[in-house]
């Protein structure tokens, strides 16, 4: 049971955070947005998981091309 939990912690503190994002987007609970991918993912035989990863996916990338930067010489 101690390393459910170690994995559980693992994923939770170095996941793609792509429910939070989506969550903070809408102004819900992140908890709702992963049931709902949860949900999904049983109703429809996958596609939710696979709307998961392309979402971790983009998001990603977004993240890497917007970048903040301070000045013109930071590039």
């Amino acid at each position: 049971m101690k390393f459910f939990y170690q994995i559980l912690y693992y994923f939770q503190k170095r996941g793609f955070e792509v429910c939070r994002r989506i969550a903070e987007r809408l102004g819900i609970r992140a908890r709702v947005v992963r049931t709902s991918f949860i949900y999904l993912t049983f109703f429809t035989l996958g596609f939710g998981f696979t709307l998961y990863l392309f979402l971790a996916f983009w998001l990603k990338i977004k993240d890497l091309v917007h970048t903040k930067r301070t000045s013109v010489f930071d590039l």
